[in-house]
């Protein structure tokens, strides 16, 4: 289950029970947080939490300012700054070193268009999205508040809160269109409105990714029941009846009985994909469907020789196969973990495929000196109404690469 599914099924009860509850959304970060823009958390009115917006070092503090939102019934943004090592507070001490901004939000159960109600709008929908959160305002006042959004989807449908500003609704379709292209959260501010500025986090929703498992044996059950436990939607395709059975893989999505005759005929999508059929002339024939196939993993088990001698089979068909495959097949598969039990080799199957989804390498975090997190771009916002007026003509958009401490 995933979180956003967890936090779901959290609002459910709550709302069945008609037990008021708030959101906390980690909107902005600065320095090194253990969460990143996006996290989320939700407290019931007795103080129950679902989800987590850090390591455990704000949940206290932010469960008690949430009740507080819910009994005003406003939202609140709140900064937490875990640099100053001399400040106790919260029990945050030398911390993570970074500035945590969280947006505090009371749920209405009667708004069809509240925080839970439009990210389960998205989780319906099979495509990535972008969901628009005002969280700052400077310079006066709009008709956006804090905690306003939008549900921008990929087929050009908004829902949320309404924004009486034309030009600013072209702006974030442009923005939206550009994190969606980028695969990146952004941070933007939007200075064309007659009364003032709005800081807009602009995060891009991701569906869960999707993963194929070719092959039923027992080594696949310990993956899917890792994949699964990730919230990745699971397929196991199988040409054996009795391996491919819904009832040894009762937490895959699908499970499919896929005859080797019918492999041509596998539909294509961008699944990511997994070979472990254990069977040469079915390995060669699922590796030659998805040389059309738009995924960007093919995981192939099995030692260096095999990956070989298939490819030279697939030039035999297909010329240019080891071309269409470059960047795409990982043979053998998996990080290099000494894996040697199933659930081991189901570890290090998924870890690869989770930095290949990131674009990562997948070494030891010690070892990198890069960021464990990607930075959002972000706009500093203007301190005063000369900088709110210049700021059309200086848009421009900031990357902030300091170190995280979590990840």
């Amino acid at each position: 289950m995933t979180e956003l599914q967890r936090l779901l099924a959290a609002y459910d009860a709550c709302r069945a029970a008609g037990r008021a509850c708030a959101l906390a959304t980690v909107v902005e970060v600065e320095g090194s947080a253990y969460r990143r823009p996006g996290a989320r958390m939700l407290v019931t009115d007795d103080g129950q939490l679902t989800g987590a917006i850090s390591g455990g070092c704000l949940e206290g503090d932010a469960r008690q300012r949430a009740r507080q939102v819910l009994q005003r019934g406003q939202p609140a943004l709140v900064t937490y700054d875990t640099s100053d090592e001399d400040d106790p507070r919260h029990g945050l001490g030398p911390g993570c070193q970074g500035v945590v901004h969280i947006l505090l939000e009371p749920l209405d159960f009667q708004d069809p268009d509240n925080p839970l109600e439009l990210l389960r709008g998205f989780a319906r929908h099979p495509e990535p999205a972008v969901l628009a959160t005002v969280f700052r305002r400077a310079a006066g006042q709009t008709n956006a508040d804090p905690g306003h959004r939008l549900l921008l989807l990929p087929t050009g449908q908004v829902r949320g809160s309404a924004l009486d500003y034309l030009a600013l609704a072209a702006q974030l379709r442009r923005d939206a269109d550009q994190a969606l292209a980028q695969d990146q959260s952004l941070i933007r501010e939007y200075a064309a409105l007659p009364d003032g500025l709005m800081r807009v986090f602009l995060e891009v929703l991701r569906p869960p990714l999707r993963l194929c498992v070719y092959g039923a044996g027992n080594d696949a059950q310990p993956l899917v029941r890792l994949a699964a436990s990730l919230g990745w939607h699971v397929t196991v395709v199988d040409g054996r009846p009795r391996q491919a059975a819904p009832e040894r893989f009762p937490e895959a999505a699908s499970v499919r009985v896929v005859p080797l005759a019918e492999v041509p005929t596998l539909p294509l999508s961008a699944d990511y994909a997994v070979l472990l059929t254990h069977n040469y002339v079915y390995d060669l024939a699922v590796l030659q469907r998805l040389l059309d196939a738009p995924t960007p993993y093919i995981g192939l088990l099995g030692p260096r020789t095999k990956a070989t001698r298939l490819l030279e089979d697939l030039r035999q068909v297909v010329p240019d196969a080891e071309a269409r495959l470059q960047g795409r097949l990982h043979s053998p598969i998996g990080l290099n973990l000494g894996a040697e039990t199933p659930e081991e080799i189901a570890l290090s199957i998924t870890a690869e495929v989770q930095a290949a989804r990131q674009r990562r390498f997948g070494g030891m975090l010690r070892l990198s000196n890069d960021p464990i997190h990607a930075r959002l771009p972000q706009l500093d916002m203007p301190t005063s109404k000369a900088e709110a007026a210049d700021a059309p003509r200086r848009y421009h958009a900031v990357v902030v690469t300091e170190p995280s401490c979590g990840v």
